[in-house]
């Protein structure tokens, strides 16, 4: 029998997009293992056609170590015909029309079946391209609003954003929604179309101009950067979520909307099992330099929140704001997902747990010789910025240690030092604004469900309340752990 909080999915039909992401492949594993009614499940990928989905869908995520509690309690033949029977995988693009699905007879299927939409999928990168952020991210959103509108039987459209929407703000951050062409700074209203006829004739002028691919994609970053620091915000990504979120609520007409904006998600801390991550979650890269010996020092405000919450949790509440708002005609309703008010961390807290987790557990070198990491702290971002002037006097040293906290941003080769320099003094200056961060996310909306759901005794399985999280034992024997065994030793 499926628990209470996921009957709201039985004999229903999802379309997920995103899925070969981190948080949307936790919430599928969690639909295919504890609601075997639920009818069909489309998950939309990027590729080429059916053969390049599955394909995508195989290796990314069935195959992914998150599925062995399903594998195991079901067995590989069983779980492969329940695939089969459930799963429908679906190529296309959300940042085109009809969500780039090119099969027309597989469209109008989905329109006639689907009831409830997922839509996770996101360019996350805080230097992204501003036509790349503004096609996936803004006007992603509203093709598959779009797509849910058409639908013949839509129930509710959960749309996954981000709670740094807010900008640099400090104090208290409401769940409040955005208002069409609000900006952050009191300037003149952002309009969006504008902005992308504005990308277009951007890189008409690269085009133009015979730029090589690598003068462009940087031309386009710097656009990116400057377009929303104009309006308020810190980095393309969250100017362009902000964006989505725009063109959903002036464009959802009846349609149930629930905008779920999670502060930073981090690894699983019970279910399927403790520890699971998939790639480096904002401060795992500066965890696991810490632990190699990689870092000499180490920058930390005192008053700073650290706003996180584990993937699990954040399903879990993902699961119970639908089943509250299934069929709410004409709502729309922000959830904020994180701990900073209900249960807060600060960054000096973290800098201190991983230190006696590496002192009790040190890495080890190629020798096999204990890693004893030897770290200044430093307390003030003048002082930190004083320390990199000094220690870090050429491009390449600097270069090497971002590469190491920053992997995703840097290839293994050095050649071209001046331009990687430049681009590692953009990733400081992307990041600083995370790391000087005042804001704490007001929750209220999910406490109110907290407590309607805790007086209808909703199953322990499925909490998320931040406050059962003892930070300590979680990063000592759930998070770091797992962060070694998922991510480093692969």
């Amino acid at each position: 029998m499926e628990p209470k909080c996921l009957q709201f999915l039985e004999n229903k039909t999802m379309l997920i997009t995103g899925v070969s992401g981190f948080l949307a492949k936790v919430f599928l594993e969690r639909v295919l293992r504890l609601q075997p009614n639920v009818k069909r499940l489309y998950l939309l990928v990027r590729a080429i056609d059916k053969k390049s989905a599955e394909e995508r869908l195989r290796s990314e995520v069935f195959e992914k170590d998150l599925f062995r509690v399903l594998r195991k309690n079901v067995g590989d033949e069983t779980l492969n015909a329940l695939i089969s029977e459930k799963v429908v995988p679906v190529p296309g693009d959300v940042s085109l029309n009809n969500m780039g699905v090119s099969d027309s007879n597989l469209l109008q299927v989905m329109m006639q079946e689907v009831n409830i939409v997922l839509h996770s999928a996101a360019s996350t990168r805080f230097d992204e391209r501003y036509d790349v952020a503004l096609r996936i991210n803004t006007f992603g959103a509203l093709n598959v609003l779009k797509f849910a509108e058409k639908c013949v039987k839509p129930e509710l459209l959960l749309h996954v954003s981000t709670a740094y929407v807010c900008g640099e703000r400090s104090g208290l951050i409401l769940e409040n929604s955005f208002a069409m062409g609000e900006t952050l700074n009191g300037k003149a209203k952002v309009d969006i179309n504008a902005e992308m006829q504005l990308v277009e004739q951007k890189l008409k002028q690269l085009r133009e101009q015979r730029c090589s691919e690598q003068e462009t994609n940087e031309a386009m970053k710097d656009l990116g950067l400057e377009r929303a620091k104009l309006y308020g915000w810190p980095n393309p990504y969250v100017f362009s979520k902000a964006m989505g979120e725009m063109l959903i609520g002036e464009y959802r007409k009846s349609m149930p909307i629930v905008i779920i904006r999670p502060a930073i998600i981090i690894s699983t801390i019970s279910d399927p099992f403790p520890g699971w991550i998939e790639g480096l979650k904002t401060i795992d890269g500066l965890i696991l330099s810490y632990g190699k010996g990689r870092i000499k020092c180490f920058f930390t405000d005192h008053k700073a929140v650290f706003d996180m919450t584990p993937v699990d949790m954040v399903v879990n509440a993902m699961i119970a704001i639908a089943a509250e708002h299934i069929r709410d005609s004409g709502s729309r309703t922000v959830y904020h997902v994180g701990s900073s008010k209900r249960n807060p961390v600060m960054y000096k807290q973290m800098y201190e747990i991983f230190t006696r987790y590496f002192k009790k557990n040190p890495l080890l070198d190629r020798n096999g010789v204990p890693i004893v990491p030897n770290v200044t702290v430093l307390s003030t971002m003048a002082r930190f910025r004083l320390y990199m002037s000094l220690r870090f006097k050429s491009p390449l040293q600097l270069l090497r240690l971002l590469s190491m906290i920053l992997p995703s941003h840097f290839g293994d080769k050095y050649e071209h030092q001046n331009r990687q320099f430049n681009m590692a003094v953009r990733l400081v200056k992307l990041y600083e604004p995370y790391l000087l961060f005042k804001g704490i996310f007001d929750d209220r909306n999910l406490e109110i469900l907290r407590n309607k759901n805790e007086t209808k005794e909703m199953d322990k399985m499925f909490g998320y309340n931040p406050k059962c999280i003892a930070w300590e034992d979680y990063f000592m024997n759930t998070h770091i752990p797992g962060l070694i065994k998922h991510v480093l030793k692969k």
